[in-house]
């Protein structure tokens, strides 16, 4: 979401300015590619880049391609084959292995619907959504391009009564939570890459301790909304994390009354108050908050669970399982910007469900496949 977010930004800054642009999307890899399907670049009529569809091997010549589909007005599809090390179309020997189609899409501001406005409608809402894009590697084909949004409880958004037909698989995508690329209905070799998207992480910091500050540095690179609150006024001000999204001074038993939880709001309790995190956890394990990080040895943990038993209350097994203490990777982490380094790395593993180990022993491909259906 955050390249997404990035893209529009830049669209509406170009649009202000009157300038043209063209969206570039990887629709379909075949093999290895530094990039997967999803992945977007805007491109403005004087050259510049937004977003990134390779590791920077192909931004390159996609510039020439996006500056041709601006100039003629219309949406091309480019294919790179990324395992020749002859391809003298690509200029580079890239080694990827891989064959990656780019979509190219001018955007046209009269278009109702038109790729720009679908992304759009993905930051109205904190909820999943599936983006359904339109191609053909048939050459010289008509390309019809982003084309449908579908949220659930929401009306459909389409500008092609073509992709009509893909309803069914774009409700499957909502429920499997799980992108495909898939054959459309008739006598064209059109297909729908259908992506699923969901929102950025929402991070809830307890605590605003000096500690925090990298934290919160390297959470917002990630484009991940941030809320940082405590109850000390000294220290939870918005000069201290220009960052964050909300900072706000609280007692513990009304902290979750600021707070909105959905299955990607994640939390840390590091206020270095015993009382105070413990205040917090007893809210949490209310909710269905999945994750809750605790800074602190595990002895910490211990007397929490004790002195919540003491209160009546004990935990259940899947309980349990919702909280990470000591919080974080074990990477040998010390110093501040260290441990932060850590937290982030445990949060992003588990949002993803990975376990965080090097990908040195890793079996399979880097990244998850996208299923290719018929």
């Amino acid at each position: 979401m955050k390249e997404i977010s990035e893209i529009l930004k830049a669209y509406s800054r170009a649009k202000s300015e009157g300038k043209k642009t063209a969206l570039a999307t990887v629709v379909k890899v075949e093999g290895s590619s530094y990039r997967q399907a999803g992945a977007r670049m805007l491109v403005t009529e004087d050259g510049l880049l937004t977003g990134a569809i390779s590791g920077g091997c192909l931004e390159g010549d996609a510039l020439r391609k996006a500056l041709l589909s601006i100039n003629q007005k219309q949406n091309k599809l480019v294919t790179y084959n990324t395992s020749n090390e002859n391809d003298a179309e690509v200029g580079l020997q890239l080694g990827c292995n891989g064959i990656v189609h780019i979509l190219f899409e001018y955007i046209d501001d009269e278009v109702q619907n038109n790729s720009i406005q679908l992304l759009q409608q993905l930051e109205l809402e904190r909820k999943e959504a599936v983006i359904v894009t339109v191609f053909s590697l048939k050459r010289n084909a008509s390309q019809i391009g982003t084309t449908l949004f579908f949220r659930k409880d929401s009306p459909i958004l389409n500008h092609n009564d073509e992709v009509l037909s893909l309803i069914s698989d774009v409700k499957e995508v909502i429920k499997t939570k799980t992108s495909v690329v898939k054959k459309l209905q008739g006598k064209n070799d059109d297909e729908a890459l259908i992506e699923y998207i969901k929102p950025p992480i929402s991070l809830v910091i307890a605590g605003a301790g000096n500690d925090v500050k990298p934290l919160v540095e390297m959470v917002s690179i990630l484009g991940w909304k941030i809320t940082v609150a405590e109850g000390r006024a000294t220290h939870a001000v918005q000069k201290r994390f220009p960052k964050a999204d909300q900072v706000f001074v609280t007692k513990p038993e009304q902290f979750l009354e600021h707070i909105s939880i959905d299955d990607q709001t994640y939390f840390v309790l590091m206020t270095h108050n015993y009382k105070y995190d413990l205040g917090i956890l007893k809210l949490l394990l209310e909710t269905n908050c999945q994750y809750i990080g605790i800074l602190g040895p595990k002895s910490k943990l211990n007397r929490m669970l004790d002195d919540l038993e003491k209160e009546g209350v004990f935990l259940n097994e899947e309980q349990l399982n919702r909280i990470y203490s000591p919080i974080g990777l074990d990477i040998g982490s010390e110093t501040a910007e260290e441990i932060a380094l850590s937290i982030v790395s445990e949060i992003k593993a588990f949002s993803t469900e990975r376990q965080g180990a090097s990908l040195k022993y890793k079996s399979g491909k880097i990244h998850d496949e996208i299923h290719y259906g018929k």
